[in-house]
């Protein structure tokens, strides 16, 4: 390990020390689950994972942030998160984010109070500053911390002292909620965000991992990794499209520019490419 990189790793332990307790917004994915490991390390039982649970994230997702949290040993509890309820979200305005995350903060902050724990934090790094990110305003107005950020942290530090602390989620792809597939102004339905969750969990167990399923109406569009754009391609074509149309889709089309973060924020042009889901 790098000397500054031991130093950044050093500058979190002391935060999380500071905080003396806090409630961690932890849905598996690899920032989470590295400040939920590091919180686990510093503070004990003073940490506790709260993963939120609705339409809009996989089950797949929760299963493998409770096996993680057993592994760690760390406190860890399950939620209900009921952001398609929420007045604003479901119609997909372009700061979608903002309602779902003030929403799931107000109740970290419940569980927070309620376990008398001083601090709730979320897994924010040094990169998402960059980003289209309106659920950091949020963040910022319900006091929720963001110790990665804090500590100087980018996703690639992140990744490197996951695998150095041996976690499976050091290469873990990245995620998104489903109703991140939708383009703004389009409506977020349950039955839309179900047929989304079917189409990526009939084409996971195909055995492809860094995936999109965007949702256009009758249109199903793909994005692929690079590895995974080779092996549809090379074979797998014909199992992909049966897959989606099974979810229900009609037209199936793969898009040339593979998996990218951010693609539904490609006609926001103030924002520019790269941020966001």
């Amino acid at each position: 390990m790098s000397t500054d990189l031991g130093d950044k790793r050093q500058r979190l332990y002391d935060i999380l020390r500071e905080m003396g307790g806090v409630v961690v917004g932890f849905s598996g994915g690899v920032d989470s689950s590295y400040l939920f490991a590091a919180a686990v390390e510093v503070l004990g039982d003073r940490a506790l994972g709260v993963t939120a649970c609705s339409e809009t994230f996989p089950e797949r997702e929760r299963r493998e942030a409770e096996t993680l949290a057993r592994r760690l040993g760390g406190r860890h509890r399950l939620i209900v998160s009921e952001e398609l309820d929420v007045p604003g979200f479901a119609e997909n305005p372009r700061n979608r984010c903002y309602f779902c995350k003030k929403e799931l903060f107000s109740k970290l902050w419940e569980v927070a109070r309620e376990e008398g724990l001083p601090h709730v934090a979320d897994g924010s790094n040094v990169d998402d500053r960059g980003d289209y990110r309106p659920g950091r305003q949020a963040a910022r107005e319900l006091g929720v911390r963001s110790p990665l950020d804090e500590a100087g942290l980018t996703k690639g530090d992140i990744r490197a002292l996951s695998r150095e602390m041996g976690l499976p989620t050091w290469d873990k792809p990245a995620f998104a909620c489903l109703s991140s597939r939708f383009p703004y102004g389009t409506p977020i339905t349950r039955e839309k965000v179900s047929q989304v969750g079917r189409a990526e969990d009939a084409l996971w167990r195909l055995g492809l991992r860094v995936l999109r399923v965007r949702h256009h109406g009758d249109v199903a569009r793909i994005e692929l990794g690079p590895e995974e754009f080779e092996r549809v391609v090379n074979g797998l074509r014909d199992e992909v499209v049966r897959a989606v149309k099974g979810a229900g889709y009609t037209y199936v089309a793969l898009d040339l520019q593979g998996y990218r973060t951010g693609a539904m924020n490609e006609v926001l042009s103030d924002i520019g490419p790269g941020g966001g889901p």
